[in-house]
């Protein structure tokens, strides 16, 4: 036993490894990443076309975010960055489908 303790007193306690964790891939849309989906959308007759509610979400979000950092992301304009999103998201769509 004394041997086993010697050989332990000159060395520092080690970690084990663990693995990195692979980051996960960003979901945030960009700003020409949106263009392409609104332009990729195919178009019905007179009215917007249907997105997966999750995707027009998605859009929003995004038209949201880029509308509070031009404004330099000034608190106290949530709900107004959103609903203005929402409309700019939803006319884009309705223009694109009167294309």
């Amino acid at each position: 036993m004394t041997a086993k303790r010697e050989s332990r007193v000159g060395r520092s306690p080690t970690r084990p490894k663990t693995k990195a964790k692979p980051k996960a891939p960003s979901t945030a849309l960009t700003e020409s990443a949106v263009l392409v989906i609104l332009e990729a959308a195919e178009p019905s007759a007179n009215r917007a076309p249907a997105l997966p509610s999750d995707l027009r979400r998605q859009l929003i979000a995004a038209e949201a975010y880029f509308r509070a950092e031009r404004r330099g992301f000034e608190p106290g304009h949530e709900l107004e960055d959103w609903v203005a999103a929402e409309s700019a998201v939803d006319s884009q769509l309705g223009s694109t489908a009167a294309a």
